[in-house]
Formats: C-alpha cells, sequence, structure tokens
C-alpha cells in the first residue's frame, strides 16, 4: 500500500559562507596555551628576561593560531545538506540528518546547529560532525512533531576547526524551507494493515459476489421460480423470448465523505492514558479520519473530503488510489481549530450541494449538552433521507471518569451527580439520532480510529449503504 508518507521531503542543499562581522575565533587550544604562559611570571621576580619569554611564547601562540586558521578549508568549500529520510507526521518519531560536505584539502571537526522550531522539537539540535578532506559526513538529530500543518526551519551554523584545535571559523548555509507536518500516518498504517487481514477486508479485496444482495448488475441468467418480478429484465426478455433475470451483486465503488468538525469544541486537550503527550480531540479526529480513509480507498470506495469550522477550509471531491491519499492526507494536515462556533448549516448545504448521489457521511464532531437540542444533532438528522449518516462523538474522558467514580465527599457527590446528568443528557440526544436512523456512537478520542474502521467495515458487510 502506498501511504502518504512514502516520498521524503525533498532535501535542501546550500554552500556555506561567513557568519558574523568577526568569521573566525580563537580555539580551546589558545587559552590553555596563553594560560601555560603566565608561568613565566614567576621566575619573572628574579629575571626580567623571564618576561621576555612570556611574550614571545604567547607571539608564537598567536603564530601558530593565525598559521592554522590559513590552513583551515575556506567557508566556501563546505557544503551543507539537510536530508529527510520520511515526511515528519504527529507524534511520530523521527529523523532529520545534516550532510556536511568537506572540499578543502584538510579534514575539520564542525558543529552544527540547526535553526529547529519548537514544534519539531523543544531544544535546538546541536551536531558534531568530523568531515574527512574531499569527503563528505553526516549526524542525525531525533525530532517528535508535536503540531500539524506548515513549520518553518531556519539556516544552520557552523563552527568548524582542524585537528590543532587552534583556530576556528564560523559559518552559516541558507537552508530555510517549509515543511508539511502531516497526520499520524503510521497510525493509519497500522490500522490498515491489521484490518486487511480481517475476513471483511479480504472479502472486499477478493470482491466477493454475494448474488441478491446490492443493486449493482453482475449478469443475465434465465428466470428461476422464486425470483423477484421486480428483477427481470423486460427487454432482455423480449430479445430471446424468454424470461430473463437480472442479477446483482454488493456495489463495490461507493463514496464515502468524511466531515470533520473544526470548531470550538474540538480544540480541547485530551490525556491519553499511557501517552507522555497530550493532543487534541481534532488531532485524534484527524488521525482517525486518515484511517478510515486508506481503508475505504482499499476496499474500493470514493473518499471525499470537508473539513469546516465558521467557514469552509477544505473541500476535496471523492477520489481513490495512492495520489488521492497523498492528497487527503496534505489537506488534512492543514486543518486547524477554530476559537468560534462551526457553521453547520453552511457545511451540510455545501455537502448536499455536492453529492447528489446516496452515500455514506462520516461525520466527525463533538457538541456541548445543553438544554436545547444542539444544531448538529439537527442537521445531521436532516441528511438521513438522501444519506447514511454515521455520527461520531468524541466523549470527554474527565467527564467519564468523574462519573465512574465513587464519590466520597459531599462536593464530590456533587461533582458527581453533574457528570451524571451530563452523560445521561448525550446518551438521549444520540438515542433520538438511532430512532431517526442515523448510526450514532460517542467514542474515546484515542479509540477513534478503530471504532470508525470497524464500524464502516460493518456498513458494507450488511450493506447498509
Amino acid at each position: 500500500m502506498n501511504g502518504a508518507s512514502a516520498t521524503a521531503l525533498p532535501g535542501t542543499v546550500s554552500r556555506a559562507r561567513s557568519f558574523g562581522r568577526l568569521p573566525f575565533a580563537f580555539g580551546p587550544r589558545v587559552f590553555v596555551g596563553l594560560i601555560v604562559g603566565f608561568a613565566w611570571l614567576a621566575p619573572a621576580w628574579w629575571s626580567s628576561r623571564f618576561i621576555v619569554a612570556m611574550f614571545l611564547w604567547d607571539a608564537f601562540i598567536f603564530s601558530a593560531w593565525l598559521w592554522d586558521l590559513l590552513r583551515l578549508p575556506a567557508v566556501r568549500e563546505l557544503e551543507v545538506q539537510r536530508v529527510w529520510r520520511a515526511r515528519p507526521a504527529l507524534g511520530v518519531p523521527a529523523s532529520v540528518t545534516i550532510r556536511l560536505t568537506n572540499d578543502g584539502k584538510l579534514p575539520v571537526r564542525a558543529t552544527v546547529i540547526d535553526e529547529t522550531p519548537r514544534a519539531l522539537r523543544r531544544d535546538v539540535p546541536e551536531l558534531l560532525i568530523d568531515a574527512p578532506q574531499r569527503s563528505a559526513a553526516e549526524a542525525s538529530y531525533p525530532i517528535q512533531p508535536s503540531q500539524r500543518g506548515d513549520t518553518r526551519l531556519g539556516s544552520v551554523f557552523l563552527r568548524y576547526q582542524s585537528s590543532l584545535h587552534l583556530a576556528e571559523r564560523r559559518a552559516v548555509a541558507d537552508l530555510a524551507q517549509t515543511v508539511r507536518v502531516l497526520p499520524n500516518i503510521e497510525e493509519a498504517r497500522r490500522q490498515t494493515l491489521r484490518l486487511i487481514r480481517n475476513r471483511q477486508v479480504d472479502i472486499e479485496r477478493r470482491r466477493h459476489r454475494l448474488r441478491g444482495v446490492g443493486r449493482e448488475l453482475e449478469s443475465l441468467r434465465d428466470y428461476r421460480e422464486g425470483d423477484e418480478f421486480r428483477d427481470i429484465s423486460w427487454t432482455a426478455t423480449a430479445r430471446r423470448n424468454r424470461p430473463i433475470t437480472r442479477v446483482f451483486q454488493m456495489e463495490r465503488s461507493q463514496t464515502v465523505w468524511l466531515v470533520l468538525d473544526a470548531g470550538r469544541l474540538l480544540r480541547a486537550q485530551v490525556e491519553e492514558p499511557g501517552v507522555p503527550q497530550r493532543f487534541s480531540k481534532l488531532d485524534h479526529a484527524v488521525n482517525a479520519a486518515l484511517s478510515l480513509a486508506e481503508v475505504a480507498i482499499h476496499c474500493g470506495d470514493r473518499v471525499g473530503l470537508l473539513a469546516y469550522g465558521g467557514r469552509v477550509q477544505h473541500s476535496i471531491p471523492p477520489g481513490r488510489g495512492a495520489h488521492h491519499v497523498r492528497m487527503l492526507a496534505d489537506s488534512l494536515a492543514e486543518v486547524h481549530a477554530e476559537a468560534r462556533e462551526p457553521d453547520h448549516l453552511r457545511a451540510v448545504e455545501t455537502l448536499l450541494g455536492t453529492q447528489r448521489r446516496r452515500s455514506l457521511i462520516v461525520w466527525i464532531t463533538d457538541f456541548a449538552e445543553t438544554s436545547t437540542t444542539p444544531e448538529v444533532i439537527e442537521y445531521a438528522a436532516q441528511m438521513t433521507p438522501r444519506h447514511l449518516v454515521l455520527f461520531a462523538a468524541m466523549s470527554q474522558p474527565e467527564l467519564a471518569a468523574l462519573a465512574a467514580k465513587t464519590p466520597e465527599s459531599p462536593s464530590e457527590m456533587y461533582r458527581h451527580a453533574a457528570a451524571l446528568e451530563i452523560c445521561q443528557r448525550r446518551d438521549i440526544l444520540l438515542s433520538g439520532l438511532r430512532r431517526r436512523g442515523v448510526l450514532a456512537f460517542d467514542w474515546m478520542p484515542w479509540g477513534l480510529s478503530a471504532a470508525l474502521v470497524n464500524q464502516y467495515l460493518d456498513v458494507k458487510e450488511r450493506n447498509q449503504l
């Protein structure tokens, strides 16, 4: 399967140039030599000639430093390249490689600092690279992205010395570039690979034909006792002068729309048990959408995307194939949570105006527990006459824990009662959706990927679409 991370980011290459008003400095051994020179001051109490000897020693040290500086490779003889082994993804550990090419006649030891944003790692990486003469060497540093979307890396700064460590040159390479942190593709891939082994997906891959189920025409045959009259092909019957029946199979190419709410409620950070990093509900929703897209496209369905907040952020028409998966991954990487309330009506109007034929609408959202019915509940129910709606609400982990905990004090009892009331309110709203034909569920954010994929497979197996 060709995932969206199969292609690494293009690396950036640049020749180094001098950095700073004084692009050179003293190495550590120069200071050691100068400190040793102060030893001549002790015998200078008896003879002033030792002071002259000290100045001669210092002159020797400075001459050695100048000689070492002049023999160092020129700045223009160094080439720096930033290499990406794979495209960065949210929460997935990866590495970035810095390659240093030395075209000079002398080996150098370089201290390299890459200007890396906090979205990729907490501190600025500092590497040590030993580059032989007329050759290249490299070193890597780890990253673990904490935010999706575009992030910008800056220049690479160098300080390099010879093996004598007397003189030092300072340089900078302009390797500024913008990289896009994708959703957690590794999680989507693991989910897909696990489900490929599942019997249900295996049936879809082999296009297992269930005669009499579905409404996609497979073939024609002679009429048999028990066949429904509505399945008789009257045009074929007239041509052959005998009753001919149409044989149907499960639809092999259907349309799945991923509708992603990026409104205020999806900004909430949730803590997954056993995971040190905290991600927002929207991050979990994006990962779940990508997992479902990979599985649905693998099953032969066409997948579209509609992400919205106060406005429609992304609208991608249904498609299939590895290129479409990469397009979905790039668009999902750019989906960002908004501080305002989402415009559910605009999203529904956009979707109904785009998708006329019956399809599966997977709506990933959340709603507030108020005394009135939330708008998203009403709009989800209004779409059922034309489409099959899978309504995936993201539950509140802290609220569920509070409702499950036994109160031990009066204050805890009041909080426990309030949590139970809110949970009951959510259950009532979701039950109302189910009675109106919506597949409505309430899942924990970190379990959303597996739950959505399994529910999608159930829909396919039962031919509910």
